[in-house]
C-alpha cells in the first residue's frame, strides 16, 4: 500500500528518536505539517507524519477500512525507521496509537484527544444530541463525512468558536471522508486493551473539545494508571487552535524529561 507521507529533517538532529505522528478522522497528514512538524524538526527531531490509507494523498478507499486495516498502515510506516519512533496520534489516531502498542515497542508515545479505549458510545450520544439529523445522515449514508460536511459542522466537532473563518475554511476545504466500518469497531468491535500496553504515555486533552470530552480524557487516562493533562480554551484539533505552541512545548518537555 502506498501511504503518504511528509517529513522534516533538523538541521541539526538532537535528538536520536523520530517522531511519527498519526492524524484522525477525516484528516491527513497535512494536519501535522501546519505547526507541529517544523516545530519539532526545529527542536532537533526527525519527524513524520503519514495520511492513512485513502486520505490524503495515499492509496486505497475510505469505504470499508477497519481499525486493523489503518494500524497496519501505521506499522508500515514505523517499520521504514531505523529505530522504533515515538508515536504521538490525535483523536482516532491516538486510539490507533494504543491499538499499535499492544503488539509493537515504542520509546513513548502521546494521545491528544484520543479517542477512548472503551469505544465511542459517549461521542455518538452527544452527537445525537447536538443533530439528529446528522447522525441519521451517517446511518443511513454509512459514512461519516456528514459529521463535518459543512463549515459550522466542522467547527462544532473540530474548532473553537473563535477560530477565523478564513481558517476554518482552510482546514474544511482539506477533510476527507470517513469510513463507516472503522467507526462500528470503536463502538464495540475492535477495541484497545490497555493491559497489553507497556509503553510511557503522555495523555493531553481540550477543555471544550465537542468530540472527545476532557471526562473521556481523563478516563482513558486512568485506564492507563496516568493523571490526564488537560489544556483550556482550546477545541478538538489541538495541533491547529492559536494555542497549538502550548501542546507542542508540553510534549517536546515530556520528550526531553525522559532524555528521547
Amino acid at each position: 500500500m502506498r501511504i503518504e507521507t511528509i517529513t522534516r529533517m533538523p538541521v541539526t538532529q538532537t535528538h536520536k528518536t523520530p517522531l511519527l505522528f498519526v492524524h484522525g478522522m477525516w484528516h491527513g497528514a497535512w494536519c501535522w505539517d501546519e505547526y507541529f512538524l517544523p516545530f519539532f524538526a526545529e527542536h532537533g527531531f526527525h519527524v513524520t507524519a503519514l495520511s492513512l490509507r485513502g486520505h490524503g494523498g495515499s492509496a486505497g478507499k475510505i469505504r470499508g477500512n477497519t481499525i486493523a486495516n489503518y494500524v497496519s498502515d501505521v506499522e508500515q510506516v514505523a517499520k521504514t525507521f531505523d529505530t522504533p519512533p515515538v508515536v504521538i496520534g490525535h483523536s482516532m489516531g491516538g486510539f490507533l496509537t494504543q491499538k499499535y502498542l499492544e503488539r509493537n515497542t515504542a520509546p513513548a508515545a502521546v494521545l491528544l484527544g484520543s479517542n477512548p479505549h472503551f469505544g465511542l458510545w459517549p461521542t455518538f450520544f452527544r452527537m445525537a444530541r447536538h443533530s439528529p439529523l446528522m447522525v441519521w445522515k451517517v446511518l443511513t449514508q454509512l459514512r461519516m463525512r456528514p459529521v463535518v460536511e459543512t463549515p459550522e459542522a466542522a467547527r462544532w466537532a473540530l474548532f473553537s468558536n473563535d477560530m477565523p473563518k478564513k481558517q476554518l475554511l482552510k482546514y474544511y476545504k482539506k477533510l476527507d471522508d470517513e469510513s463507516f466500518r472503522m467507526f462500528i469497531d470503536l463502538l464495540g468491535l475492535n477495541l484497545a486493551s490497555p493491559k497489553k500496553v507497556k509503553t510511557p504515555l503522555l495523555i493531553l486533552g481540550a477543555e471544550n473539545d465537542n468530540a472527545i470530552t476532557p471526562d473521556q480524557v481523563h478516563a482513558t487516562a486512568r485506564a492507563y494508571g496516568l493523571q490526564a493533562e488537560i489544556f483550556p480554551n482550546m477545541a478538538h484539533d489541538m495541533m491547529l487552535e492559536k494555542d497549538w505552541e502550548s501542546v507542542a512545548r508540553r510534549i517536546l518537555a515530556w520528550l526531553d524529561g525522559r532524555s528521547v
